[in-house]
């Protein structure tokens, strides 16, 4: 039976912040399960700092389907969890099933992975105290002030957290945590 793992989307979420992870999950041998606040299909964007421009540039991207709502997910069904970047964890980090379902990843020591704007969800959930995490510059308030420790590298390990800046971290962070997914589900051995 093939594994599941779970996708955290909601509108605004990064186009390939979402889309890289879910392919490179099909393609080692995952289910990638997309979950929104609701079962419906969500509106992804695009980011990036233009030249000239001293702030992130937005425009829409792909819609995107969610499998599944937060409120029905039960973990122990899945082998991890990712979270996606973009404007959509500024919005979904209230939704108290999201936040069980993070702290039960953490507390089950399940693979977690975040990019970007993603790590305002665990800080949310208060799962980073000490967690060393990488991410966008711009939220390094966010994870410092619930007690994370910001590192800007292009992939940061803690425990059973990989992380990256933005999508230019993509080929350096997703690979460690498709290999501790492989671990976790004893395709590969420690």
């Amino acid at each position: 039976m093939t594994a599941k793992v779970l996708i955290i989307v909601g509108d605004a979420s990064e186009t390939v912040d979402t889309l890289y992870p879910y392919y490179r999950l099909i393609e080692g041998g995952y289910q990638p399960v997309v979950a929104g606040p609701q079962r419906r299909l969500f509106q992804m964007v695009m980011h990036e700092v233009k030249p000239g421009w001293t702030i992130t540039k937005e425009w829409e991207g792909y819609s995107i389907m969610a499998d599944i709502a937060f409120c029905d997910i039960d973990p122990e069904e899945y082998a991890g969890i990712f979270f996606s970047g973009g404007r959509a964890p500024e919005y979904i980090r209230e939704d108290q099933d999201l936040l069980r379902i993070t702290r039960w990843f953490w507390e089950n020591e399940r693979p977690m992975c975040s990019v970007c704007h993603g790590v305002e969800i665990p800080a949310r959930a208060g799962i980073v105290q000490g967690l060393r995490m990488a991410t966008v510059a711009k939220c390094k308030f966010d994870l410092e002030v619930c007690g994370g420790i910001y590192v800007n590298e292009p992939c940061v390990i803690d425990r059973h957290m990989v992380s990256g800046r933005t999508y230019h971290d993509h080929g350096h962070y997703i690979g460690p945590w498709i290999r501790a997914l492989d671990v976790f589900t004893g395709k590969l051995e420690q």
